[in-house]
């Protein structure tokens, strides 16, 4: 079966994401040996969509007048929107989710989808610098920090290469796992990354009025996980009491240094877990665990699985 997936840009939508979102299902085409995606190109008039590195998309169809039944919908909009979302959009929107297309929101997309009333009820993210405006927005949405969401008939993503995770991770839904990953090594990739990874909001940003002794905290810390520092060591080492370093976490990062440190172990022990082929024993001492037991009951509360259920996964 073909699926008829539409893409409407706005201007000054993200190239690399909207890229990041199609390719995949063309590269699915053609490993595929047939057209499992056609796509058709939207926009709200006839003149072509200027994206933010100023090159141009040329739209086939305009918004509200497909010829065909459409499987899905991408939409494709700047962070933040730089301008209010054209009426014949969000109807267009609000038309088709009263049918099963399902819509995606791709970097600004969901903030439009938001705009068009159709996320009530389901689960959503966006790029890391729209949370805290979103959030403000449309307290009614449930918005997470993860890489992506597919949540039911509707799909969003943090924007940039996150789009292409979430587009084979569908695919592999849709016509298996071997295909999802023929596509990543098409795209010389080193895995899919997962929809429950966090988006990294850079420390430069979370820590931009932050001391540098923080800084420098957060530097011993990740120098330092094979054997953790106390809180008491690293106060001395940067020369600070105890209770101001715990003062300056939860200050700028809501949380004790301790739990901090383990967040970090733990996150590094889960990319060894995907990504390498060493035994659960051995990241458990290389993120600083005195045992398997130990590792395997932080893992558990952290991420809510064992170490044994991640790999499985």
């Amino acid at each position: 079966m073909t699926r008829h997936i539409g893409v409407v840009a706005l201007p000054g939508f993200s190239l690399l994401a909207q890229a990041c979102a199609t390719e995949p299902m063309q590269v699915a085409n053609r490993l595929a040996g047939q057209t499992l995606y056609r796509l058709s190109m939207f926009a709200v008039d006839e003149r072509p969509v200027v994206s933010a590195s100023g090159q141009m998309l040329m739209p086939q169809s305009i918004v509200g007048q497909s010829s065909e039944p459409l499987d899905m919908l991408m939409v494709c909009a700047p962070v933040p929107l730089v301008a209010s979302v054209p009426q014949p959009l969000l109807e267009w929107l609000q038309h088709l989710s009263t049918t099963r297309v399902v819509l995606a929101g791709i970097g600004g997309g969901t903030e439009v989808l938001a705009c068009a009333g159709v996320l009530e009820g389901y689960r959503v993210t966006l790029p890391w610098p729209g949370f805290a405006a979103f959030a403000d927005e449309f307290p009614g949405i449930r918005l997470s920090r993860q890489l992506f969401e597919i949540d039911r008939e509707r799909l969003s993503c943090g924007g940039g290469t996150a789009a292409m995770d979430m587009m084979m991770t569908l695919i592999g839904s849709q016509h298996g796992n071997e295909l999802a990953q023929q596509i990543s090594e098409y795209f010389v990739l080193e895995r899919i990354r997962m929809g429950d990874e966090p988006q990294e909001v850079p420390m430069s940003t979370r820590l931009r009025h932050a001391p540098q002794s923080l800084t420098d905290a957060l530097a011993l810390m990740e120098a330092n996980i094979e054997e953790p520092l106390t809180t008491h060591e690293l106060s001395e080492h940067l020369g600070i009491s105890r209770r101001q370093l715990e003062r300056l976490f939860k200050k700028f990062l809501q949380v004790v240094p301790s739990r901090y440190y383990l967040s970090l172990r733990l996150q590094e022990a889960r990319r060894l877990l995907r990504e390498s082929d060493r035994s659960a024993g051995d990241i458990a001492l290389y993120t600083g665990f005195s045992s398997a037991a130990h590792f395997s009951t932080a893992y558990r509360n952290h991420f809510g699985m064992t170490p044994r259920e991640e790999r499985l996964r």
